[in-house]
C-alpha cells in the first residue's frame, strides 16, 4: 500500500483541484453539448421507466473497481470475515441508526427550517398532489435506507483501509439490503406496500461488485501463475495505479454533465436539498469513526467502517423513487442530488480519515 500511495500522491495531493475541475467541466459539458450528455445519459438499462444502470457509469465503475479487486488477497478477505466487530459496527450504524437520523434531519431542514424556501406542489405518478417539500423528504429517506455497496471499495482503498474487510462489508451490505430495505422504507415513508426494485438491486450488485470481483480474482491468479509475484507487484500493479483515480474523475464529469441542466435551472433548490444530505453524511461518518475508536479497532478496519455508512446506494434509491413517485417527482430529484454530492463529499471524508490516522494505535 505504501508504494501505491507514493504513485498516487500527485493525484491525491491536488485531488480537490481535480474534483472541482471535473464538476465544472461536467456542468459545462451538459450545458454546451446537451445533446451529447443526453445521449450518454440515455444509454442505460431501465425498469419501469427508471434508469437502473447507466452503461457509461457502469464502465467507469468497472475500471474504478477492477484495480482494487485485483490487489485484494482473498485469503485476507476470508480472515476479515472472521473478525465480527467491524462488521457488527457497520450493520448497527447502517440499519439501526442511519435511516432514523436521515428521517430526522430531512424533516428538520426541509420540513421546518427551509420549508418557506421550498414552495410549490408535486404531482406523483398516480396523479396525487403533494407539497414539494414532502417529496424532497421522501427522496432523502430513500437515500438514507440504501447504504453504499460498490463505491465504498474506492473510498476505503483511497483511505488506505483494509480492502479485504471492505469487500466483506460490501457483501454483507448487499445481503442486508435484500432483507431490510423494504420494511424500513415502508416504516419511514408510511407506505403500506413498499415496492422493492429487485432488478436494480440485482443488476447493481452484479455489475458493480460481482463483475469486477470475478475479473480481479481470475486475472490475479492468472498473472501470478504466469508472471510471478514480483512482476505482478512491480509491473502489473504499476500500470493499474492511475486507472482507478482516472475512472473516478471521469465518473464525476459524467454525473454532472447528465444533470447540468437541472443544476443550473434550480441551483438553490439543489442547495437546500443538499443541506440535510451533507449533514447526514458527516454525522454518520463521525459517529462511525468515534465508535471505531471506542471499540479499539485498527485504522485499517475503522476507516472503511466509517465510510461505508456515510455513503449511499443511489442507483437503488433513484429506482425506488421513480417506482413510488414518478420520474419527474421531487423525490426523484432529491435522490439525484444525492448522486451529485456523493463523490466530492466522500473524497472529503477520505481526506479526514487520512488526517486522523495517527489517532489509532498501530
Amino acid at each position: 500500500m505504501e508504494s501505491d500511495g507514493k504513485q498516487l500522491s500527485v493525484f491525491e495531493r491536488y485531488l480537490t483541484i481535480w474534483v472541482a475541475l471535473c464538476i465544472v467541466g461536467g456542468i459545462a459539458l451538459g450545458r454546451l453539448a446537451p445533446g451529447v450528455a443526453q445521449w450518454l445519459d440515455g444509454i442505460a438499462i431501465t425498469s419501469h421507466g427508471a434508469p437502473v444502470v447507466s452503461i457509461p457509469i457502469a464502465i467507469c465503475l468497472f475500471f474504478m473497481m477492477y484495480p482494487i479487486m485485483v490487489k485484494i488477497d482473498f485469503a485476507e478477505a476470508v480472515r476479515a470475515g472472521r473478525t465480527p466487530r467491524p462488521v457488527l459496527l457497520t450493520l448497527v450504524v447502517n440499519w439501526a441508526i442511519k435511516p432514523f437520523t436521515m428521517f430526522a434531519l430531512a424533516w428538520l431542514f426541509l420540513g421546518v427550517l427551509l420549508r418557506p424556501l421550498l414552495p410549490g406542489m408535486d404531482t406523483l405518478r398516480d396523479g396525487t398532489q403533494v407539497e414539494l417539500w414532502r417529496s424532497y423528504i421522501a427522496g432523502c429517506i430513500l437515500l438514507g435506507i440504501a447504504p453504499c455497496t460498490a463505491m465504498v471499495l474506492m473510498w476505503g482503498h483511497l483511505a488506505r483501509g483494509n480492502d479485504g474487510h471492505t469487500l466483506v462489508m460490501v457483501a454483507i451490505n448487499s445481503l442486508s439490503m435484500l432483507v431490510l430495505y423494504g420494511p424500513l422504507g415502508g416504516l419511514l415513508l408510511g407506505v403500506s406496500a413498499m415496492p422493492i426494485p429487485w432488478q436494480a438491486l440485482a443488476l447493481s450488485i452484479g455489475i458493480y461488485v460481482a463483475l469486477p470481483l470475478a475479473a480481479g480474482y481470475l486475472s490475479r491468479r492468472w498473472v501470478l501463475r504466469v508472471k510471478g509475484e514480483t512482476w505482478f507487484r512491480e509491473r502489473f500493479l504499476h500500470w493499474l495505479t492511475p486507472v482507478s483515480i482516472s475512472a473516478l474523475l471521469l465518473t464525476l464529469v459524467l454525473l454532472f454533465s447528465f444533470k447540468g441542466a437541472v443544476i443550473t435551472a434550480a441551483p438553490l433548490t439543489i442547495l437546500w436539498i443538499a443541506v440535510p444530505l451533507f449533514l447526514q453524511t458527516l454525522l454518520i461518518f463521525v459517529l462511525g469513526w468515534w465508535l471505531a475508536l471506542r471499540m479499539g479497532l485498527s485504522y485499517e478496519d475503522a476507516a472503511p467502517s466509517a465510510l461505508v455508512g456515510a455513503s449511499n446506494h443511489f442507483e437503488v434509491a433513484i429506482a425506488t423513487a421513480v417506482l413510488l413517485y414518478g420520474l419527474g417527482s421531487g423525490a426523484a430529484l432529491a435522490t439525484v442530488v444525492g448522486v451529485l454530492i456523493e463523490v466530492p463529499v466522500m473524497l472529503l471524508l477520505v481526506r479526514l480519515c487520512l488526517r486522523g490516522r495517527s489517532r489509532f494505535a498501530r
